[in-house]
């Protein structure tokens, strides 16, 4: 049985500000109702146009001036939300307009920054936990970027990651499969080969504060390694450190710990040994990490050298660090 959209009501009740956010577009505010930034559209290819891409927030309308993208639209120059996501996602009007209604349905209009702001919060609220995929992507794997970060085969092949070459909004990046505790498969995060911004892509209605990456393979790890975590910051950082030996490595996906993440991380372990980056901001981050988490869990610090990220040492370098971080017996943090 076909599924019936009503797409007048998507238009007018989804902001196109919240469907560029969860694209990982940022855009700079030129006015109250006006934003223009890089165009983030595949079309996009004139290296000139620089700012072309500009929406006005008040009419939830897009534009990009640039030829590249007004030859691929056959003069288009911009449209509606479900145009964005079509353009974006390689993918048909209706199409774009199911995978909308199913992230956000036809409720309350999302336009207005305060009223981000509250869905935002209703939703961790409400669904703590992200729905499972529906589908799975073709990822070439063995691509060069991987050996330049040092991945082996192995690693890459037991995380599933690879390359998407002609599809989607995470075309021309490396993408790292994401699953929850259970083992589902709940999102991808693409990386950029350039590092050019934003460097992660994470699908839209994706809150990566929902899920601590890794942690259905650490729940798994060794006898020996079982009850204590190593919680990082990264993908990459995750994927040195286990090919250092310590399949118990989760990531948080970022420097931040969200209340979720910290319920998964109590729910699931006894002890944790904190290795975040070696900058100021990795050191901040354990410092309030320890401050949330030390009256219920027992946290040891492995200290990465200063200006230096776990995904930047050797294995010999991580298990060193790691070795000393084990026989700590408590956390002295100022």
């Amino acid at each position: 049985m076909t599924r019936w959209v009503d797409f007048k009501a998507l238009k007018q009740s989804i902001g196109i500000e919240q469907v560029l956010e969860d694209y990982g577009v940022r855009l700079k505010r030129v006015h109250k109702d006006y934003l223009r930034g890089r165009c983030p559209l595949p079309t996009h290819s004139s290296e000139a146009s620089r700012e072309s891409f500009g929406v006005q927030t008040a009419r939830n309308i897009w534009a990009c001036h640039s030829a590249s993208c007004c030859g691929a639209r056959q003069g288009q120059v911009g449209g509606t939300i479900l145009d964005l996501v079509a353009w974006m996602e390689t993918c048909t009007i209706r199409e774009a307009a199911l995978r909308l209604q199913a992230r956000w349905g036809h409720g309350a209009m999302f336009a207005k920054t305060d009223q981000l702001v509250s869905k935002r919060i209703s939703a961790e609220r409400t669904q703590p936990t992200p729905p499972k995929l529906p589908f799975t992507l073709h990822l070439r794997g063995g691509h060069a970027y991987l050996d330049q970060r040092g991945i082996d085969r192995r690693a890459a092949t037991l995380f599933e990651i690879g390359y998407v070459a002609d599809r989607g909004f995470l075309r021309g990046r490396i993408v790292f499969p994401i699953h929850d505790q259970q083992g589902n498969l709940v999102a991808y995060a693409g990386r950029s080969l350039d590092n050019s911004e934003p460097r992660y892509l994470f699908p839209p209605g994706f809150h990566k504060s929902w899920v601590v990456y890794n942690l259905h393979r650490a729940l798994g790890a060794a006898p020996m390694q079982a009850g204590r975590g190593i919680v990082v910051e990264g993908f990459f950082d995750c994927l040195k450190v286990h090919q250092a030996g310590y399949a118990n490595v989760v990531a948080l996906m970022g420097a931040s710990l969200s209340e979720v993440q910290a319920q998964l991380l109590k729910e699931h372990f006894r002890d944790l040994v904190l290795m975040l980056d070696g900058d100021e901001a990795g050191q901040r981050a354990s410092r309030v990490i320890v401050t949330r988490l030390r009256e219920t869990l027992t946290l040891h610090i492995a200290q990465v050298p200063e200006g230096r990220q776990p995904d930047q040492l050797s294995p010999t370098e991580i298990q060193r660090i790691l070795g000393r971080a084990a026989r700590l017996n408590s956390v002295g943090m100022s």
